[in-house]
C-alpha cells in the first residue's frame, strides 16, 4: 500500500527519518564521527577565516560533501552487510567503490582548501 501521506507531516516524518540516519551514523560509524568532528573544526575555521562569501562557502561545501559521501558510503555498506556476511566479489566490489568515493571526496575537499587558500597566505 503506498504512503499517503503529504503536505507538512511529509516532511516532518522526512526530517524525523533523516534525524534517525544521521544519528546511526554518529552511533555505528567511527569513520563518520571522525569525519563530522573534522567537518567542525572546518567548518568554525572557514568561518573565522578573512575571505569573501563564494570562498567560505566553497570550503564549507566541500568539507559537507565529505559527509554527505560518507553517509552514502555508509548506507551502501549497511545494505551489502544486511544482504550476507558471506564473502562475494561484488560486495567487496561495492563496498570498496564506497570507500574509494569517500577518499575521492577528502581530496577534492584538501584541493579546493588548497587552491583558495595557499594563494591567500602569499
Amino acid at each position: 500500500m503506498a504512503n499517503n501521506v503529504t503536505g507538512l507531516t511529509r516532511i516532518i516524518k522526512a526530517a524525523g527519518y533523516s534525524w534517525k540516519g544521521l544519528s546511526a551514523a554518529w552511533r555505528h560509524e567511527a569513520a563518520f564521527r571522525q569525519e563530522a568532528i573534522a567537518a567542525v573544526v572546518a567548518i568554525a575555521i572557514a568561518c573565522w577565516l578573512d575571505v569573501d562569501a563564494i570562498t567560505r562557502v566553497l570550503l564549507i561545501g566541500s568539507v559537507v560533501l565529505v559527509i554527505i559521501v560518507e553517509i552514502l558510503n555508509s548506507a551502501i555498506e549497511a545494505v551489502v552487510d544486511r544482504i550476507g556476511s558471506e564473502f562475494h566479489p561484488l560486495s567487496g566490489r561495492a563496498k570498496d567503490m564506497g570507500s574509494a568515493a569517500v577518499l575521492l571526496t577528502i581530496l577534492f575537499a584538501l584541493f579546493v582548501w588548497a587552491m583558495l587558500l595557499i594563494p591567500q597566505m602569499r
